[in-house]
């Protein structure tokens, strides 16, 4: 007798990422003073902008050590140590995004040495535990997985167009409406070559992928 084992494979076309900023976690040992933030994010330029606000707020402190991730089907992660001792801070504050299970999101935690080293040991349980702190009070929703494409059309064809941005309840997030039309849509990823089937095979409409 041969028992068959099928498993159905779906296309993931959602992540979880934190709703907003939140910061002002507080850790403390022998002194030193932790305090971590987190942040929505969608581009790696993100990082150092807001790297470079939170030195001038704490701009008497020791180190920022931060870890982020981005992607999702491809993921990219940095982690930092800031001077640290290698591993002892970036990597800890990354697992923590790891262990929410999330993505699209940056964590920073602030140190103030308090004139006691901690060990690596000490560093690690720290870091880590700010870092948990923060994203402990964070918010933690599921957004979708969107393609986004170019449409491009002449008025009289509006109608049509608009009829299927209706029925399936796609985001116009820009339009140009000049001698011509063009509208950027963002369209849920399962969803996505069905919709661009449907475009390219419309008379006048002329689709093209779009990357953000």
């Amino acid at each position: 007798m041969c028992n068959l084992k099928f498993i159905l494979i779906l296309e993931k076309d959602t992540y979880k990422t934190i709703a907003s900023i939140k910061g002002d976690a507080l850790f403390k040992d022998k002194g030193s003073k932790f305090i971590g933030y987190a942040y929505p994010i969608t581009t790696e330029d993100e990082v150092k902008n807001i790297l470079d606000d939170l030195k001038k707020q704490h701009h008497t402190a020791r180190h920022w050590c931060y870890a982020w991730q981005l992607g999702f089907d491809t993921i990219r992660y940095r982690a930092n140590d800031d001077g640290e001792p290698n591993n002892s801070a970036g990597q800890p504050i990354y697992g923590q995004i790891l262990s929410k299970e999330i993505t699209n999101v940056l964590v920073v935690v602030v140190r103030y040495f308090g004139g006691i080293k901690l060990g690596v040991g000490g560093l690690i349980n720290a870091y880590k535990t700010t870092a948990k702190l923060i994203l402990d009070e964070c918010e933690i929703v599921e957004k979708t997985i969107d393609a986004y494409f170019k449409l491009n059309f002449e008025y009289v064809d509006m109608n049509k167009v608009m009829r299927i941005i209706k029925e399936n309840n796609l985001e116009i997030f820009d339009q140009n409406m000049d001698l011509s039309c063009e509208f950027l849509i963002s369209v849920r990823k399962k969803k996505s070559s069905k919709i661009k089937d449907i475009f390219e095979n419309m008379y006048g409409v002329k689709i093209e992928d779009v990357k953000r």
